[in-house]
């Protein structure tokens, strides 16, 4: 069976090249062609013996997602869909700014956890990508931009990394932890741990094996500030509820390589918005004793959803009771939403196998009627 080189991190393609008969600096030089010159062909990479090469063509293969689709908003966002194979299809974006390029990348084809202000939870779910689709990705993004853009040399044009695409990415663990070595490694993409986020819904025993493994940056996606409206907001919590969640965040902060959290919190019209659930959240966060800071984000309203967008003057006043007890609070800046890449629209094409979108339309939506919150 071919091999695909973007499955494995250093030491996995150490191994490879072992099975070959080969030196692990041959694996270094290899990693090094694909993910820092982004080379698809082996006959390019000139510094490899070429006893090597003819071994790779026939045991090997770098293997890109195709595009089925690209589209730049007006803002320079790019939002590119990849084919995933079997009518399932992913998408990922890449966010530039003055002092950062960042990139939104997919774990998974579709998303099981089914929050209710996510247009890909309504889509349903299909299956877990592999280490090579989650990395291809970058690949493709960083050297495709790198070709567009002409930067200096050494200059990379993702310097940031957020697993906040399609799915949860620690529901599909076993390939994010190589994946994130990839990028992390001085021989790929030498991105700092800083700059690499994990977002999750909060699965909390992979949160503290994410802590032991890999600690990167942390993003939990919060989006209310009691058990009662999170269980309809982001079913997981009936499962792990926000005491345990909170807790797993407090121990990540001993290994992560920021002394803080960041909480996500989708603002919902009359959903999770009022002035007392902001004290509610400045309550729960001080219980735990967890370091944070708050990113409220604009809700991106789609017709399944039966949600509405906080008016700006709510967001505003609520941010900043979160600021007048001390917690920075920042309010995400919509981005991409002119070709549906803003937070929360992402959705590729999914041969949905869990039925959640059917599942969502027979459930009332109990968070609609007036929020118990003065």
């Amino acid at each position: 069976m071919v091999a695909n080189l973007l499955d494995f991190d250093l030491e996995g393609l150490a191994t490879f090249c072992g099975s070959l008969g080969e030196k692990r600096f041959r694996a270094t030089q290899l990693f090094r062609w694909i993910h820092h010159k982004g080379a698809a062909d082996f006959s390019q990479m000139s510094d490899l013996a070429k006893s090597l090469r003819d071994k790779l063509a026939g045991a090997a293969e770098i293997r890109p997602l195709a595009v089925i689709s690209e589209h730049a908003s007006a803002d320079g966002t790019v939002k590119w869909l990849f084919d995933v194979g079997n009518g399932d299809a992913v998408e990922a974006v890449f966010i530039p700014e003055d002092d950062r390029g960042t990139l939104c990348v997919s774990s998974q084809a579709g998303c099981a956890v089914g929050c209710r202000f996510c247009s890909t939870g309504h889509q349903g779910f299909s299956r877990n990508l592999t280490t090579g689709e989650i990395v291809a990705q970058l690949w493709h993004a960083e050297h495709q931009l790198r070709q567009r853009l002409q930067p200096g040399p050494g200059t990379r044009v993702v310097t940031n990394v957020v697993m906040m695409g399609m799915g949860e990415p620690l529901q599909n663990y076993a390939a994010l932890l190589p994946a994130l070595r990839v990028m992390l490694d001085d021989h790929g993409y030498g991105l700092s741990r800083r700059r690499v986020t994990v977002s999750t819904s909060g699965v909390v025993p992979m949160i503290d094996r994410l802590r032991e493994d890999c600690p990167v940056a942390l993003a939990v996606s919060l989006h209310a500030p009691d058990d009662a409206l999170r269980d309809q907001l982001v079913p997981l919590n009936k499962k792990y509820p926000l005491d345990e969640l909170l807790a797993s965040c407090k121990r990540y902060l001993d290994a992560a390589p920021r002394d803080f959290i960041t909480f996500e919190y989708c603002m919902l019209d009359g959903v999770n918005d009022s002035p007392a659930q902001a004290d509610a959240l400045v309550q729960a966060v001080r219980g735990a004793r967890v370091s944070c800071k708050f990113n409220l984000i604009p809700f991106n309203p789609f017709p399944a959803s039966g949600l509405k967008r906080s008016p700006r003057e709510r967001v505003k006043a609520f941010a900043d009771r979160l600021q007048a007890a001390g917690i920075v609070t920042t309010v995400r800046r919509t981005r991409g939403d002119d070709i549906d890449a803003a937070c929360g629209q992402l959705a590729g094409e999914v041969q949905d196998r869990t039925r959640v979108d059917q599942r969502m339309r027979r459930e009332p939506i109990a968070i609609l009627q007036p929020a118990p919150y003065a």
